[in-house]
């Protein structure tokens, strides 16, 4: 990271004001260059809070009464940035879509803690290149390059605590902002460096008994950083090296693969529900060992069942259970032999109809899916899609978009010159990817005479 930039920001800050801090009005505005969106959008943790349109000079204000002090997160469609918000702030941002986090700034009172946070995403950003060519090192060596690192930080933050008044909170939201980071590093170390090496096991290397020595002032119910992301993170990435490392036998690994999904995903929720106190990060935390399991493992339908069953008994109360049942109804909607679901779509001329009467019309059928706000996505899954009737004419490749309104996807067809009689767009995103668990960009769904072959196919493997 750029020390002696950051060592300039600090002390820049530090002539600012530190007035006290007394009403408990928040003022929170700022200046987007280049907007993407017509709303800034604020959120507490995973609630909404409030949101603001843009003016004609592309400004923005939230004044807000006695809010929690804390984390915040602010949207401006597709992007995301914290904030960290307490009683007296009168904060002013002016970004540029265009480097929507290296153009960043804040000003007024508590600029302060909220651009350091910035200034450490974005040397973490920075890192990564760096530290990926350290996994390759010694446990020694490794620890001792991501700890240095570390420690600049800490004693960049050491040098504004004692410029700057800072709360209990505020002070703690720093410090994670650096240590989960690092901490990440280190979890993720003996994996990588197998990778790296090509050694056999995660284990040819013993580790030092200072190695994993920050687990011990780990916190598991810790409110104030749920839905921090370096935080939420680490914990993802340390449960899963635990489930692995004690696991091992029973999950049976072999070659660095889990043989047994269903066995070690059901591990990975014990050891969370044993754990982790704070319910929001437990229901979190729950969640995304659902979703990698019934999206990524591609277990058989019983074993699925039994999955459900394990994770109702252990988190009946999640926030997120409509999702995951959802999810695991959908999964099983989507089986080979299933029908094709009857996902109503709009073709030419706007004339409505859907994904099962499509398949059935066309015997052996390829729908690969695509969105006008994703024009390179859209570009290369064309070219590929041209390449495979090329290659099947077998199959007709059926392409459904998605989020895009109607003149624009009849210009973007007409732009590639494509068959607009075998290309139809949804009006409802949300059902579209709910009912075809539609997870990752390049997937397709193969079908013959209505009914599902391979619902999880991928248009550059599959074929």
């Amino acid at each position: 990271m750029n020390k002696a930039a950051l060592y300039l920001f600090v002390f820049f800050l530090a002539s600012c004001t530190t007035e006290k801090k007394k009403s408990p009005t928040v003022y929170f505005a700022g200046e987007i260059v280049n907007p993407t969106s017509d709303f800034v959008v604020l959120h507490k943790d995973d609630v909404v809070i409030d949101s603001a349109k843009l003016d004609e000079n592309n400004r923005f204000s939230f004044s807000l009464e006695s809010i929690e002090e804390g984390l915040y997160h602010y949207d401006h469609a597709p992007e995301m940035q914290y904030l960290f918000l307490q009683h007296g702030d009168s904060l002013l941002v002016r970004l540029n879509t265009i480097d929507f986090d290296e153009s960043l700034v804040f000003s007024g009172t508590g600029a302060e803690l909220n651009n350091f946070l910035v200034e450490v995403f974005l040397a973490n950003e920075e890192e990564e290149q760096l530290i990926n060519t350290y996994y390759k090192l010694d446990p020694i060596s490794f620890a001792s390059k991501i700890d240095s690192l570390r420690n600049t930080k800490l004693n960049i933050l050491k040098d504004l605590k004692s410029e700057v008044a800072l709360t209990e909170k505020a002070y703690e939201m720093a410090l994670a902002s650096i240590n989960y980071t690092n901490f990440s590093y280190k979890e993720k170390y003996p994996f990588y460096h197998k990778k790296r090496t090509g050694e056999k096991t995660v284990n040819d290397h013993d580790l030092h008994d200072n190695f994993y020595s920050y687990r011990n002032q780990l916190s598991f119910d810790n409110k104030n950083l749920t839905y921090f992301r370096p935080y939420y993170n680490f914990m993802k990435i340390h449960f899963g090296n635990l489930s692995y490392m004690s696991c091992s036998a029973a999950c049976g690994v072999h070659k660095h693969t889990i043989k047994n999904p269903l066995h070690f995903n059901r591990h990975t929720l014990k050891l969370i529900d044993s754990i982790v106190m704070e319910k929001d990060l437990k229901d979190n935390l729950f969640r995304n060992v659902a979703m990698d399991y019934l999206l990524k493992a591609k277990d058989n339908e019983e074993n699925h069942k039994i999955f459900i069953d394990e994770f109702l008994e252990l988190s009946g109360n999640n926030k997120h259970i409509n999702e995951i049942k959802d999810l695991y109804q959908g999964i099983k909607n989507v089986q080979p032999n299933q029908k094709v679901p009857k996902v109503e779509v709009y073709g030419l001329n706007e004339t409505l109809t859907d994904l099962q009467t499509i398949s059935t019309e066309n015997k052996n059928v390829v729908f690969y899916f695509w969105s006008g706000t994703q024009k390179r996505h859209f570009e290369d899954t064309i070219r590929r899609v041209e390449t495979l009737s090329a290659k099947h004419p077998e199959y007709t490749f059926v392409g459904i978009n998605y989020s895009t309104e109607a003149l624009r996807w009849r210009s973007m067809l007409e732009s590639k010159k494509l068959d607009q009689t075998i290309q139809f767009r949804s009006n409802n995103t949300e059902e579209l990817v709910r009912s075809l668990i539609l997870d990752y960009p390049n997937k397709s769904i193969i079908t013959k005479d209505g009914r599902i072959v391979n619902a999880f196919a991928n248009i550059y493997d599959s074929f």
